[in-house]
């Protein structure tokens, strides 16, 4: 069975990014001038138990985080776009014949699967979309091929289906912070042709990191490392609860020692972070350099966090802001926005998934 991980139109949709620590949703519509306008965007907590390691712990839990979010929203829309998390979707590239037919492709796609995919093909969804003309060679094409055990799929449906919302897209949040970047992209010079361009999406436990070069995907990584660091030394250090550190970190109303003594270590540790993804990308690649990093995710937020990374790193730094060029709805604090822009990327490249802009 297919999910349909690269349809391209469908009517408008929120974007639902269900991350480790939150349920995430931003909601868009078309400007009428050719560009986007965001109507509106929620952040609801969830407990430490809920996700896992990216997969679902507690279904009800994340079903309640979903319905907040929902709620919060203040949407009529109910058609949404959810996404797997990388870690759970073997993605392949192959190459086949340019001439064929959808449904031969589609035989070959299920023999590919099957040699690379540890699982009965009874227990995966597939999907493939052809990405274009292979470079060295104009009669074959390349293909992106990806697979998913149907029950990461299926828990997440669950989740979105208990609050009474209908998925129409499942997407996987690489795509989705690959969507989201073609926003930001007129921030950088030439518009990011001909550059190579790091985006660090800082998550609560992992930095996923993925390098575009002349505005295409050449590497992925993992590493651990995320803002659930300074929640838990906020813990631990002003004895609050995992939940009042969290809005303590976002809404502020911390003792006069924090920003010293918790806030600047641990930017010193995420620029030392990012700066060894940097060494790892350029010492395990063909690609000697990078040229721009662009910083997403709820650390992203911190201020100056990008001063520093550029400091340590000595390449051109940004906080993503996928909001930069929309128009904001009336109703939506425009600052605000702004500061809880890079922590909406995933769920904003989602939400783009219902636009065909």
């Amino acid at each position: 069975m297919k999910f349909n991980l690269f349809t391209e139109s469908t009517p408008p949709l929120i974007g639902v990014d269900i991350s480790s620590t939150a349920v995430k949703m931003v909601e868009l519509s078309d400007n009428g001038r050719g560009g986007y306008k965001l109507e509106g965007y929620s952040i609801s907590a969830l407990p430490k138990e809920a996700i896992v390691d990216g997969n679902i712990g507690d279904l009800e839990k994340v079903v309640d985080g979903v319905k907040l979010a929902w709620k919060l929203l203040g949407s009529r829309e109910k058609r949404v776009a959810l996404a797997l998390p990388a870690s759970s979707v073997i993605s392949k590239k192959v190459l086949m014949s340019a001439g064929l037919r959808e449904e031969d492709m589609e035989v070959q796609v299920e023999a590919e699967a099957n040699q690379y995919i540890p699982f009965s093909l009874d227990e995966v969804n597939i999907d493939f979309q052809v990405i274009g003309q292979a470079p060295n060679n104009p009669d074959e094409v390349e293909v992106l091929i990806a697979a998913a055990r149907k029950e990461k799929i299926e828990d997440r449906v669950a989740a979105a289906e208990g609050a009474g919302l209908k998925v129409t897209v499942m997407d996987v949040e690489n795509y989705a912070t690959e969507a989201a970047y073609t926003l930001v992209a007129s921030q950088l010079p030439n518009s990011g042709r001909d550059q190579t361009v790091m985006i660090v999406d800082i998550g609560a436990s992992m930095m996923h990191v993925n390098v575009l070069h002349d505005n295409k995907s050449v590497y992925m990584r993992d590493q651990s490392f995320g803002g659930g660091q300074l929640t838990q030394e906020i813990q631990r250090r002003f004895g609050l609860s995992v939940e009042e550190s969290e809005i303590a970190k976002r809404k502020g109303g911390l003792p006069e020692s924090y920003e010293a003594e918790v806030l600047q270590p641990f930017v010193q540790s995420l620029a030392t972070e990012v700066a060894r993804a940097l060494q790892f990308f350029t010492s395990s690649t063909q690609y000697n350099r990078v040229d721009n990093i662009l910083l997403a995710g709820g650390c992203a937020a911190i201020p100056s966090v990008d001063v520093l990374v550029q400091e340590r790193t000595q390449v051109h730094t940004i906080v993503a802001n996928p909001f930069h060029s929309m128009t904001i709805s009336t109703k939506l604090k425009q600052q605000q926005a702004a500061i809880d822009a890079p922590a909406l990327f995933v769920a904003c490249g989602l939400a783009m998934r219902g636009l065909s802009i």
